[in-house]
């Protein structure tokens, strides 16, 4: 049964409880990672989810929130995995390959002097083969692609679809995606302002993580709404879609409060007819 685990479920703000946007799809033996934000590699790992498991990571955009922990995980999935992990895949919006280009090209990349040094100092080279790996030892695989709206990824048992999200255009690209599989459909919106776009992409699906950065009336009266989606924009998303369940996920911390929070639960609940959840990090639920 294909499962939803919530990494980060807060904004730029960090709060004890939540920080930035990742979540990984689980679909069989297969893990998918959406966003990567902050700590998301510490946060995979308190998920009971081994690095090298994910081989394929998908940016809905490059905001910091969603992509700051890039360069952690890479490189310590490359480091535990010894040589043994498979090629890590690569999507999203311009600058994916740029930034992973400044990431990782021996000559120009940020990290360049640290995998060299990995690659050839012999206390490093012992931890190394400590770990089951062979040598010679080889650097990061990391194959990134630039992608927008339409058909991105096409798996065994699943495929990801893009679209539009409205959100920091024209200084960043945005995208929504749907992945549709033999175990269910769901849509990580990322970060979105409520849009047709969005929720053509939607319709029908069984699950809808949709960002709900603050209670609606104060994302009007501020013009945030004009960028984000509040709690009334999410759920009139998803009702409009026709999802069957809606994880509001992006949680800011005025509506982290309790009392706020039922308040809003129990507004969005009017609008959108379905199955709602407050996502908290690190919990997981089933698609369907």
């Amino acid at each position: 049964m294909a499962r939803v685990h919530v990494l980060g479920a807060g904004t730029p703000t960090p709060t004890p409880q939540r920080f930035g946007t990742a979540h990984v799809l689980q679909i069989g033996d297969e893990h998918i990672l959406f966003d990567c934000g902050p700590a998301t590699t510490h946060k995979l790992v308190k998920a009971g989810i081994e690095l090298p498991k994910i081989e394929r990571l998908f940016f809905s955009h490059h905001h910091f929130d969603h992509d700051v922990d890039y360069p952690c995980f890479l490189l310590s999935r490359w480091v535990v995995g010894a040589g043994h992990e498979k090629q890590l895949e690569v999507y999203g919006p311009a600058p994916t390959e740029l930034f992973t280009h400044r990431l990782l090209d021996e000559h120009e990349g940020a990290f360049a002097h640290d995998v060299a040094a990995r690659l050839n100092d012999p206390n490093s080279i012992q931890l190394h083969i400590n770990r089951g790996g062979v040598m010679p030892r080889k650097p990061p695989d990391v194959k990134a692609k630039d992608v927008g709206p339409g058909r991105v990824y096409s798996g065994n048992d699943w495929e990801v679809t893009a679209a539009v999200a409205e959100h920091a255009q024209p200084w960043l690209d945005c995208l929504a995606y749907r992945v549709d599989s033999s175990e269910g459909s769901v849509v990580f919106t990322g970060d979105t302002r409520a849009c047709e776009s969005v929720v053509n992409l939607a319709k029908g699906a069984d699950l809808m993580l949709c960002m709900c950065a603050d209670a609606q009336e104060r994302m009007d009266e501020t013009g945030l709404s004009k960028r984000t989606s509040g709690h009334l924009d999410a759920a009139t998303m998803a009702q409009e879609a026709g999802v069957k369940k809606l994880a509001l996920v992006h949680l800011g911390p005025s509506i982290c409060q309790h009392g706020e929070m039922e308040r809003v639960i129990g507004e969005a609940s009017e609008v959108f007819e379905g199955e709602l959840l407050f996502t908290e990090e690190l919990m997981s639920f089933p698609v369907r």
